[in-house]
């Protein structure tokens, strides 16, 4: 036998790299003057540019590296010529794809470029060279130097009989008789080929069995499958792009299932049936000529005889990470095979994985009727990887066709039609339509005059005010976005969140930290006065006015990578949110909606917005919510309409009012429980719609609700979250992207008019989250899981990854530890969200390694975080406990508070009946043991949340601090809330003459 030379070795005294023509590759030359072109093809679309120039440098740089790429034929050697394939720019690839690569000449590989909208790479190598796998390595190296990156190469010789030379033959290959019928019911082999295609959402098992199986149903005779095994080269670290993807020979009949013919592939491969022997070794010691003719009389014949020596060839190339086909200016967005229809086979069928989708691509005959045989064919397969029996409704709201506007012609027309009432009461007076309209026209000139407009984006840094509102809306008016910011938030978070958004310009209430800002800023107040005193000009010219393309807003949610990301939101978006939002919440001009959650937070936006495209109002609560300020709210300002978080609702429930004249609130931005709507529907009377909105801020402040029921939900644990808005589809899909059977769990995926441009300057980030289903439909990845319940709505679940939800903000862990890990003295941090006390809420909790203590790591927190990333309570540890595989173990982490000792630390009795009334308060809402208190005993410690606190503020106001002492408790509310320890607590309510110093 003759020994074929193995990888490593030289095959000549030239350092030129060459190997053999082996046997398969000279029945490859031969066999396509039967069916031309014999190529191995794979596209790459995507969007960007990549340029001719840039991209024949990238080949150059792979085929250096890939010199199997370069290779011409010499006789029977194939030899390295040293030119890099050629780059063919083109404007459409439909000829190109049947164009023969002449191996003896120009080369046996190309590169075909289409540029414009549809960018598109399509890679030719011929199959005499090179296998799929080898093209796919080319593709891959060629992208890594695109990006700058080393290719990793494909440097050995080694060829397939040299490979079985080395391994070990594992007996023959079965006999090639043509016996078998072709799925297609057609005539293989005859002039020309086409390709048909289907995408299938997710990422399948078993795709070849399952393949096989329809085809097998389809042919309705036993079947051969030829399977060209493309991911494994049986030697570690063999890089080689000859054609290595030797096959297997599965065999089946109708009634096979699919698990039945898997089983048969992990058997073939199991027992290394690719490396058998077959006959073709004889082949090359005949002339190409007279081989291509014995060939083409064999294929004929088989044609005529309508038996083929196998059913199909199936090839599947396997999953293909995204982050390997991106590079600067371009990402791709498909990937795919053209498989080669080839001799004595009816039909080649190639699979690809790419962005969650796997993509069919068969290659038929061209000939009358095949077409409508072979998408029959594609049903057959698609049923066999997702059954019709499995597949759960994706729940959709009414398609209704909306007008492209934006938000500043519908408030304008608005303004036009109510020009007198009322738009907005606050603690500086009331404003009308018209009064809001000019004053917004003002800081719009001024915003103009600093070269603000469409693409700008400009910061809003102040309280709950009407100067906030109008500013909001002029810059509107200019067609810039707005970046609402919270004055709560750390200086130098602020500073970061504008200079990462590169804020043109930053408009600051009068009493908001607005210096040493990364932007210029105005103060709205002075501007509103500059105004009023007649010293603004307001006939600036207006150089376009915004589209519905252009942004609104953007607003900042918490990170996974410890940095916050700025969702991007058009005006189309808010929009058709706005329309919908309108009519099924019933808002008009009777609408009264208060404002007192953060402009920074898109829940609001439903409050500050929409009255005011209604003719209705708004008004605003500018310091923050506290029992004294919501009772008035509810009982004296006239507002009928509240849109909240449960957490807030919860704190109203418990103020035991009874509000007239309520006809809505909504509840988004956490689960609400059915007991708690139960308590607000009773509170705010029948007549009021109770509505749990479900939606993230990706997808335009909420697209998902249900209205309350009280026979139906009061008794659940959580009320559902209901049907979706309309021009929205809700998908649930498992983790490999495959649509779950009705009423198990899967991950919601949004597809919706109000989907967000996508994250501002984070391209990777807008491409994991905002991905493309397998019929071209954008969806947002929440994160979310839910269920259809039986009455077809949809029941929130919870999240899949480790984003937290607290009080109604979403929370990356990452964000928090980061900032935690800044300190020097802190070695690592541990964020997770837990109860602190048996039954309680879960809140924000902190585990850290370090020489600390856990006082100062929430005053270091609460310089770099808002209020709502700080956690509630922190532990130092000397280490972390860890599983056996070396990970974390967050299960074993000690409890944040040892009851146990404080109990040990506390006294047996209170110093005085205040301190006492004091402590019991705590002990009925924190849940605890009174003797588990001290003075020195910190609220937010011992897990209460900011509106806990408020709530055993107000118990201490109503049940202890006497009448004549109450303005003056309510005034150190502030105060007491930074330091919240019963020692200084109980200070303050106790009456004037009996308090000592703290």
């Amino acid at each position: 036998m003759t020994k074929h030379q193995p990888q490593g070795s030289p095959l000549s005294a030239s350092k030129v790299f060459r190997r053999p023509v082996s046997p398969n590759e000279w029945v490859y030359l031969a066999g396509e003057r039967s069916t031309p072109p014999f190529t191995i093809q794979m596209v790459v679309e995507g969007t960007g540019t990549i340029g001719a120039g840039r991209l024949t440098e990238a080949v150059a740089r792979s085929a250096a590296a890939c010199p199997g790429v370069r290779l011409v034929r010499r006789g029977r050697v194939w030899v390295d010529s040293g030119r890099a394939p050629a780059i063919r720019c083109v404007n459409s690839l439909g000829t190109q794809t049947s164009r023969v690569l002449d191996a003896s000449a120009a080369g046996s590989c190309e590169v075909v470029l289409r540029e414009g909208d549809q960018a598109a790479l399509l890679f030719r190598a011929h199959h005499a060279v090179m296998d799929g796998r080898g093209v796919l390595d080319w593709i891959l190296d060629t992208f890594r130097a695109l990006r700058g990156q080393e290719p990793l190469g494909a440097p050995s010789p080694l060829y397939d009989l040299a490979l079985l030379d080395e391994m070990g033959t594992q007996g023959q290959r079965p006999a090639l008789v043509p016996r078998f019928r072709s799925p297609l019911a057609a005539r293989a082999g005859g002039p020309g080929q086409s390709w048909l295609q289907r995408k299938v959402d997710g990422s399948h098992t078993a795709v070849v069995a399952k393949a096989a199986t329809a085809l097998t149903h389809i042919t309705g005779d036993v079947s051969r499958i030829m399977v060209p095994v493309d991911l494994r080269r049986h030697r570690p670290g063999l890089r080689s792009t000859a054609n290595l993807s030797l096959p297997v020979f599965l065999d089946g009949q109708p009634g096979d299932r699919w698990e039945q013919w898997h089983e048969r592939l992990l058997h073939a491969l199991e027992h290394n049936h690719e490396l058998a022997r077959g006959s073709e070794a004889a082949a090359l010691n005949i002339p190409l000529k007279p081989l291509s003719a014995i060939l083409g009389m064999a294929d004929k014949s088989t044609r005529v005889l309508g038996r083929y020596p196998c059913s199909a060839l199936i090839t599947h190339l396997g999953r293909i990470g995204e982050e390997d086909l991106q590079a600067p200016g371009f990402q791709a967005t498909d990937v795919y095979t053209l498989p080669q229809q080839v001799p004595f086979i009816p039909l080649s069928l190639a699979a690809t994985e790419f962005r969650g989708i796997t993509r069919l691509t068969m290659a038929r005959p061209a000939e009358p009727g095949a077409a409508q045989r072979a998408q029959r064919l594609l049903d057959a397969i698609t049923e066999e990887l997702v059954p019709t029996a499995r597949r759960g409704p994706s729940v959709t709201g009414r398609q209704i066709p909306q007008p492209l506007t934006t938000l500043t012609q519908m408030l304008e027309q608005q303004m036009r039609r109510t020009p007198d009432a009322t738009a907005i009461t606050g603690s500086d007076g009331q404003l009308s339509y018209a009064e809001l309209d000019r004053r917004s026209d003002a800081i719009a000139a001024v915003l103009r005059q600093h070269g603000a407009g469409p693409g700008s984006i400009i910061g809003i840094l102040s309280r709950r005010t009407a100067a906030a509102i109008i500013g909001l809306w002029a810059v509107l008016k200019v067609g810039a976005a707005y970046l609402p910011l919270d004055v709560h938030h750390p200086h130098g978070r602020t500073a970061s969140l504008l200079a990462d958004a590169d804020a043109a310009l930053c408009l600051a209430g009068r009493d908001s930290q607005a210096a040493e800002l990364p932007c210029p800023t105005l103060v709205l107040e002075d501007l509103i006065d500059s105004f009023l005193a007649r010293e603004l000009h307001t006939d600036i010219p207006c150089p376009r006015r915004p589209g519905p393309s252009d942004l609104a807003y953007v607003i900042y949610t918490s990170g996974s990578t410890g940095r916050p990301k700025g969702v991007m939101v058009e005006h189309t978006a808010l929009t058709d949110y706005a329309r919908w939002a309108i009519r099924h919440y019933r808002i008009d001009e009777d609408s009264h909606f208060a404002v007192f959650t953060s402009l920074a937070f898109d829940l609001t936006g439903t409050a500050h917005l929409l009255p005011l495209l209604t003719g209705g109002s708004i008004t605003l609560i500018s310091d923050e919510p506290d029992h004294t300020t919501l009772t008035e709210l509810l009982t004296t300002s006239g507002i009928n309409s509240l849109k909240l978080t449960p957490a807030h609702l919860e704190l109203i429930t418990n103020l035991g009012l009874r509000p007239r004249g309520f006809r809505l609130v909504i509840v988004g931005g956490d689960q609400l429980r059915g007991k708690l709507a139960a308590r607000a529907q009773e509170m705010f009377g029948p007549d009021c719609r109770i509505i749990n909105e479900y939606g993230p801020t990706e997808a335009t402040i909420g697209c998902i609700t249900h209205t309350f029921n009280p026979e139906r939900d009061a008794e659940r644990y959580a009320v559902p979250i209901g049907l979706p808005a309309d021009n929205t589809a809700v998908h649930l899909l498992d983790p490999r992207g495959i649509p779950v059977p009705h009423g198990e769990r899967g991950e919601i995926h949004l597809a919706t008019a109000q989907l967000a441009r996508g994250y501002l300057g984070r391209p990777e980030l807008t491409r994991e989250r905002f991905r493309n289903l397998a019929d071209g439909t954008r969806v947002y990845r929440t994160g979310d899981l839910a269920r259809h319940t039986p009455e077809g709505r949809l029941e929130f679940l919870g999240r899949n990854d480790e984003q937290l939800s607290i009080r109604g903000h979403r929370i990356e862990p990452r964000e928090v530890e980061a900032a935690l890990e800044t300190h020097p003295d802190v070695t690592q941090a541990i964020v997770l969200a837990k109860p602190i006390r048996h039954d309680g809420p879960p809140v924000l909790c902190a585990y850290i390694t370090g020489d600390t203590e856990p006082a100062r790591m929430r005053e270091h927190a609460a310089q770099l975080l808002p209020p709502y990333l700080v956690p509630a309570a922190v532990r130092v540890l000397d280490s972390f406990p860890l599983t056996v595989n070396g990970k974390i173990n967050t299960a074993a982490l000690p409890a944040l508070i040892s009851h146990g000792t404080l109990r040990r630390k506390g006294r047996q009795s209170c110093q005085d009946s205040v301190e006492r009334a004091v402590a019991d308060i705590w002990a009925r809402i924190l849940e605890i043991d009174i003797l588990t208190l001290t003075p020195e005993s910190d609220f937010t410690q011992l897990g209460g949340d900011s509106l806990e606190l408020l709530t055993m503020i107000n118990h201490v106001t109503r049940d202890i601090v006497g009448h004549e002492d109450k303005a003056e408790f309510q005034a150190k509310i502030r105060q007491l809330i930074s330091q919240p320890t019963l020692q200084h607590i109980t200070q303050a309510a106790k009456p004037k003459n009996a308090r000592g110093t703290v």
